[in-house]
């Protein structure tokens, strides 16, 4: 490796300098390479395995490498769902000293797949929604904070499940621009028309492949997304007046705006001259609100709709127990101790790989609620893990990055607090799970 070799990074990891940097990259040994689905670029990116986690390298520019690497680490300051980048690498040569492309390095996300490994045969029109639908929420995220993404499409976007939902990350950032100003109106609809077409030719893609059901319409998915974007759009940001004796519906405003997973950090409040009529508008909006609250209460990091279920049963655990009157957060770390982490740690270690643990739990109420209604009665929590485990959870393919080596099985039952969690199954999620029981 050349003596010359440059390495741009906040926090430099010393693996990186385990790395074969003056190999072309399409060369790279196998033993180096992680066998990881990636979405399609128009860049050369390989996984390759950097200490304890993976690593996605991307061959470009010099130029383009610094923009991107700092753009994503603004992106993240601003707490907008991105990968995380780790180093621009520059001045590489190979061994006879030709100069090789740079290249940017960035953290796979775990547990997150691109848009194709999403579906094991045929997309269906109920999956398609929910990814484009996740992709609004991102666009509306990066328009709030004032970033001009610029090619907007399932293929530079990574997505998690979500209770059910998807959780979008942007993936790709290098034709992306941050105005501290705001976007303009047509900036957004540039950036919407962009998305629009973008997905319509993705989706018309994987039709041409026979990829797609029968009644997928690629056209009405990707026109989806205006609506959707639109609609949230308008909820997040637009002013709102009503009569000043009706000064409930401000805090209905909110409640709506939490419900949707977005605090709002300011309210601009206006009455007219008469002060018969007030007007509100969201001045500040930060996403993550079921997040924040669940972190605040029990350390556990999961994505907002994952939050949101996890409070649900945390609340479930308060009213079967008669603890609605003590302190909340004495209730969560108990819910804590003797719900959640007992069904994490039944899950057999060469199965944990499967799944994020929240989204484990997720699908582990909603698979007790199954068994349930088929039996007719409550299904006890131990009973419920057994045959999660047994019966969908081995049978799923990995969708972390790296997966430990098996060191043994928990068979016992477990000690757990029986709540009573209510679900709503919806039985069109991908994979659907539960009919296969």
């Amino acid at each position: 490796m050349s003596g010359s070799l440059s390495i741009t990074s906040a926090m430099a990891d010393p693996a990186l300098l385990d790395l074969p940097w003056d190999v072309p990259l399409e060369a790279w040994p196998n033993d180096t390479i992680a066998a990881l689905p990636k979405g399609i670029s128009r860049h050369l990116v390989r996984f390759a395995h950097l200490g304890g986690h993976v690593a996605a390298i991307k061959e470009t520019t010099a130029e383009m490498a610094k923009g991107e690497y700092e753009m994503l680490r603004t992106l993240q300051r601003l707490e907008i769902p991105c990968v995380d980048p780790i180093a621009v690498i520059t001045n590489r040569t190979d061994a006879e000293g030709e100069e090789l492309k740079p290249v940017l390095v960035t953290r796979h996300l775990r547990f997150s797949l691109p848009y194709r490994a999403l579906f094991s045969q045929t997309l269906r029109p109920d999956t398609a929604t929910r990814l484009v639908d996740a992709l609004a929420v991102l666009l509306v995220r990066l328009h709030i904070v004032g970033f001009f993404w610029g090619d907007v499409s399932l293929s530079n976007t990574l997505f998690r499940r979500d209770a059910g939902a998807f959780a979008a990350y942007l993936v790709d950032a290098e034709t992306g621009k941050l105005y501290e100003g705001g976007l303009s109106n047509g900036q957004r609809e540039n950036d919407l028309e962009i998305a629009r077409v973008n997905i319509a030719g993705e989706l018309l893609d994987l039709e041409a492949g026979g990829r797609v059901a029968d009644e997928l319409d690629p056209v009405r998915i990707s026109d989806g997304i205006v609506t959707a974007y639109r609609s949230l759009w308008a909820e997040l940001t637009g002013a709102e007046s009503f009569a000043s004796a009706e000064r409930w519906r401000i805090n209905e405003r909110v409640n709506r705006l939490n419900e949707l997973g977005f605090d709002i950090e300011e309210l601009a409040i206006r009455t007219d001259d008469a002060g018969t009529t007030v007007r509100i508008q969201p001045k500040v909006v930060d996403a993550g609100h079921h997040q924040r609250r669940l972190l605040r209460l029990t350390g556990l990091d999961a994505g907002e709709n994952q939050a949101r279920r996890l409070l649900n049963d945390l609340d479930s655990y308060r009213a079967a127990y008669g603890k609605e009157s003590l302190d909340e957060e004495m209730v969560a770390h108990e819910w804590l101790m003797r719900v959640f982490e007992p069904v994490v740690r039944a899950i057999p270690v060469e199965l944990r790989g499967k799944l994020e643990p929240a989204e484990v739990f997720h699908q582990l109420l909603d698979h007790r609620w199954f068994l349930a209604q088929r039996a007719g009665h409550d299904i006890p929590l131990a009973e419920a893990v057994t045959s999660y485990i047994n019966t969908v959870l081995r049978h799923r393919r990995d969708e972390a990055t790296i997966i430990d080596p098996p060191t043994g099985a928990i068979t016992t039952a477990i000690p757990t607090i029986d709540t009573a969690a209510v679900a709503v199954v919806d039985p069109d999620d991908e994979g659907d799970w539960r009919l296969k029981v």
